[in-house]
């Protein structure tokens, strides 16, 4: 009883069970506590690091036994299979580009070598059949490299059969084989892999749409089935035979052909003495089964594209027009960005660290949010020149695309010649025009600072995503506008008009007084 105490109440605890500690460690603790290895994950107990284990899907464990060729069989369904392929299409429809992960000579060079890799692999197949990792949960590619003398090469990307691959209890990726059932670890730096779909790391499988696509079409399926059994029982009158007591079988069973052959046969045949009549169904069920198949693909609609209008909507109702072709712009961003990232972070970074040590990884992505509006920017230009600022030939070819130069502002007419001032008059017309000689001089010192401020809100403007973007942005380069120069510019010429002033007045002054 030494290790625990009694209370008040008289339950035992551990003893020091509500002390605090008296110490506290001064470094933060640097390894991984909550691990799923060793047994310490309490929902599924022991993993082992040397073999496969099992997704923790129930859908995928309960109703196909670990397989994945029970999705395989949901995309059967023509409604999965057309908004699947519909939002598979929305992200390879996108334009995809490569930027530089920094802005040193090496750091564009890297870009421009892995944006010729990937036009050699065909960037949008690739992308089309690891999105089906979205559905499953999960997708695995294998890099097969290559060397062109100076640089490795990636030389093709083959996407491989998730159902082939597993992970262990660490986590890593595992390949299945005849003579290694339980998996084969698979070489570093070689195969492409992730995840998606799953509410927590634990899961390295992920948890695909076919999770959630499987009940609808399961019900479907099964409805559509009831409803054929209903169409053939009651889409037709049912043919009653009569025959007399005294009916041989031999009578009865010509009736009974005859019974058969009127479903297919333009006329029949019946012993005399007997009659054949037609019974109508009494009731009609087919809105009940057409209702839970539509509700169904509804369901499924929402499931893979985020909403029913681009899949079921009628063009001119409700609006729909504007999303008969349309999935959900987040889900577009979201799919491109597992794509495009999870590549990033494998192929991209072993190629850069290969071929470009020392250079930033190169970031490829898609191009989902739509074009702005080009007749809005050229309002808002015009308004900025308006302002007295003058846009760069760079900032035009961005914007609008093309090819463009500055145009040669057009030379004023010549004015004439005016004669010569008497000489009486030219002390007086130098000093009428010493303020404005001044004017021009401190206009064409004063002008690169102003055009500076003006290129530096133009390129802000440009950056700027949003008003409050643009509020932080210019708070920001506010430190960097500084009126140091343009502040002694203007005091010299402040000081010189000044002193202009007073050799005027001074000369006046000498000019009264001379006889």
């Amino acid at each position: 009883m030494a290790d625990f105490e009694q209370t008040a109440s008289g339950i035992l605890v551990p003893a020091n069970f509500a002390a605090k500690p008296t110490t506290r460690s001064p470094r933060p603790e640097m390894q991984e506590i909550a691990t799923t290895a060793d047994g310490r994950d309490i929902t599924r107990g022991y993993t082992d690091p040397l073999t496969v284990q099992p997704a923790q899907d129930s859908v995928l464990q309960l109703r196909g036994g670990g397989d994945y060729r029970v999705y395989q069989e949901v995309l059967r369904d023509d409604q999965v299979a057309s908004c699947f392929n519909q939002r598979c299409l929305a992200v390879i429809g996108k334009e995809w580009a490569v930027d530089p992960g920094g802005k040193t000579k090496k750091d564009k060079a890297a870009a421009e070598h892995l944006q010729q890799l990937l036009h050699h692999i065909g960037w949008d197949r690739v992308t089309q059949k690891m999105l089906y990792g979205v559905y499953y949960g999960f997708a695995v590619s294998e890099a097969l490299w290559a060397r062109d003398g100076r640089h490795i090469m990636l030389d093709e990307v083959k996407v491989r059969d998730r159902r082939r691959f597993g992970y262990d209890g660490l986590g890593r990726l595992r390949m299945k084989t005849f003579s290694t059932p339980l998996g084969e670890l698979l070489p570093e730096r070689k195969f492409w892999d992730f995840a998606t779909g799953s509410d927590h790391d634990d899961e390295p499988y992920g948890l695909g749409l076919g999770h959630w696509l499987y009940w609808p079409a399961w019900f479907k399926r099964n409805g559509l089935k009831y409803w054929l059994i209903f169409l053939e029982k009651f889409g037709q009158p049912t043919a009653k035979g009569t025959y007399a007591p005294n009916a041989l079988p031999e009578e009865k069973n010509k009736l009974l052909q005859a019974l058969s052959a009127i479903s297919t046969d333009a006329g029949v045949i019946v012993p005399e003495g007997m009659a054949i009549e037609l019974l109508e169904a009494a009731r009609s069920g087919t809105a009940d089964y057409a209702s839970i198949y539509d509700r169904m693909d509804a369901a499924i609609a929402k499931v893979c594209v985020g909403q029913t209008a681009s899949s079921q909507g009628t063009p001119g109702r409700l609006g729909n027009d504007e999303l008969q072709s349309d999935v959900r712009l987040d889900l577009v961003k979201a799919d491109a960005d597992l794509v495009c990232e999870s590549f990033n972070r494998s192929i991209g970074r072993w190629l850069t660290e290969w071929n470009y040590p020392g250079a930033q990884v190169p970031r490829v992505y898609r191009k989902v949010e739509p074009p702005e509006d080009l007749n809005q920017t050229a309002d808002r230009d015009k308004k900025i020149v308006d302002m007295g600022f003058k846009p760069s030939l760079r900032h035009i070819q961005d914007n609008y695309g093309g090819e463009w130069t500055e145009a040669t502002p057009a030379q004023p007419p010549a004015q004439p010649v005016p004669p010569a001032p008497a000489a009486e008059f030219a002390d007086t017309d130098l000093a009428q025009t010493v303020p404005d000689a001044l004017a021009v001089q401190l206009g064409q010192r004063l002008r690169p600072i102003t055009q500076d401020w003006g290129n530096q809100l133009a390129r802000l403007l440009d950056e700027a995503t949003s008003l409050e973007d643009l509020q932080k942005r210019l708070i920001a380069l506010a430190p960097e506008l500084s009126l140091d120069e343009y502040a002694n510019i203007m005091a010299t010429g402040l000081e010189v008009a000044q002193l202009a002033g007073r050799n005027d007045v001074q000369d006046e002054i000498a000019a009264l007084e001379s006889p």
